[in-house]
């Protein structure tokens, strides 16, 4: 079932009320077993200091944050471009972070974030996107059925909760 949303590019994070939901999706990401960077349960500190970041890399105008809303206008998911900035590199950017409230997932809104993102990406004259995930996680298949290419795979990347070395999954896609 695909939901009626809005997506929108964020310049800034100084609205109170959208980091507090912010805040809210990062958590529930992670503690729905996302692979983002953190363990459940995430401690408040974390979810404030990672928007913090992202409201720093805005505010530089390399980076940039789309939200999608749904038809009541509550906050569904989000997900980040990283634009490169370095001479050889202004084609690029990284996509990061795509998160969707667990209860809103499997309704098309991680593919319409996607499918924004890779239009503002083409928007700033952009030819190359990259993303990473975690080997196994549900973001591998998605990222295949959504046209990404593997490009391969970095052994022991990150340490999950378990205690264990888990492996990442780069991809790519050309726009």
């Amino acid at each position: 079932m695909t939901i009626p949303l809005a997506i929108t590019d964020i310049p800034a994070l100084n609205d109170h009320r959208l980091r507090a939901e912010l805040e809210a999706l990062l958590e529930d990401a992670v503690n729905s077993g996302a692979s983002v960077g953190y363990h459940a349960p995430l401690e408040p500190h974390w979810k404030q200091a990672f928007w913090n970041g992202v409201a720093a890399q805005l505010s530089g105008g390399a980076h940039r944050l789309l939200i999608a809303r749904g038809p009541e206008g509550e906050l569904l998911g989000s997900v980040q471009l990283a634009l490169c900035t370095k001479p050889n590199g202004a084609h690029r950017a990284e996509v990061q972070k795509l998160l969707v409230f667990a209860g809103h997932r499997r309704n098309g809104v991680a593919r319409r974030l996607m499918a924004a993102v890779e239009k503002t990406a083409r928007g700033l004259g952009r030819s190359l996107l990259v993303l990473d995930t975690l080997k196994g996680d549900s973001g591998e298949p998605f990222y295949e059925a959504t046209g990404w290419l593997r490009a391969g795979v970095i052994p022991g990347y990150t340490v999950e909760a378990d205690g264990a070395f888990h492996d990442t999954v780069l991809f790519y896609k050309t726009l």
